[in-house]
């Protein structure tokens, strides 16, 4: 590397050796198309997605893996990939391609397609009223994966809390785990059945706790886990979901859990908030869990 004159203010410093800043790299954009889509409760779609473009994704062990989902404003006649960094400098924020974050149900390598679920309440958002109206043939395009957390087999049991949001990942989880783990599933819902798309071990208790509108409880989960039992041995616990839910979840996990125990949480998403609000407010107070 050689050296370099700065300039500061047009006088010219010393000569200093300086590291070269490099570029920020453009994630990669899978590019695919929607092959499926599937009602799994009367406020859950699937949308199954594929295509060569899969490739694009980097996959990971995590049960929680998740990508970043690109929409843009179909008036715009973009098509994908989009360079985003040019799309920032050049168009007003209101018609600015925007990002959604939705966790990866199932990725299947071998045959090149992901399924994702959509918690639809009305026409609110962009991803959800997309998901109800996605058609076979519509583009898909995301990037990621990314991802933190699967369930620890060294661990003596698990602890499962989350709303509709987290029950992807929750389930992903339950199918890791071995034949006989022990633990407990909180799992909120404002759908009137029970649904849950896996099947846990024989020692995992799940319980559904029911409110009408999401976000409209924030309590639920932390009133559950202060009521529930608490099993023996070292456990393993991931609680992600509604913002407020999380900081109710963390004051009451203060209360049980011990040495050696392990905590994933974050919240998902906040109620009243878009997705672009509640990633901003992240490093204000308000988003602190």
């Amino acid at each position: 590397m050689g050296t370099v004159t700065l300039v500061i203010r047009g006088v010219p410093s010393r000569s200093t050796p300086l590291r070269a800043i490099p570029k920020k790299i453009a994630r990669p954009q899978a590019i695919l198309a929607v092959l499926h889509r599937e009602w799994l409760s009367p406020h859950t779609i699937r949308i199954t997605a594929g295509g060569p473009g899969f490739e694009a994704l980097r996959m990971n062990e995590f049960t929680d893996k998740y990508a970043k989902i690109i929409f843009a404003d179909r008036g715009l006649g973009l098509t994908p990939p989009y360079d985003l960094a040019a799309l920032r400098e050049s168009l007003p924020p209101d018609r600015q391609p925007v990002t959604r974050t939705y966790t990866l149900r199932r990725a299947d390598v071998e045959r090149q397609q992901i399924a994702i679920d959509f918690v639809v309440h009305g026409d609110k958002g962009i991803a959800a009223p997309w998901a109800a109206h996605a058609e076979p043939g519509d583009i898909l395009t995301l990037s990621g994966a990314g991802g933190a957390y699967r369930p620890d087999p060294g661990s003596d049991w698990h602890l499962f809390a989350g709303d509709e949001s987290a029950l992807p990942a929750i389930c992903s989880a339950l199918e890791a785990l071995p034949g006989d783990a022990r633990g407990i599933a909180y799992l909120e819902t404002s759908d009137p059945g029970e649904y849950l798309d896996a099947t846990p071990p024989s020692g995992v208790e799940v319980s559904w706790l029911h409110r009408p509108e999401p976000g409209t409880t924030p309590g639920l989960l932390a009133e559950a886990l202060l009521a529930g039992p608490w099993l023996s041995g070292r456990a393993d616990v991931f609680a992600h979901g509604e913002r407020e839910s999380m900081k109710a979840v963390r004051a009451a996990l203060k209360t049980r859990l011990g040495d050696g125990d392990q905590l994933s949480l974050s919240g998902y998403w906040a109620s009243g908030r878009t997705e672009d609000a509640f990633q901003s407010e992240k490093r204000q107070p308000i988003g602190q869990i």
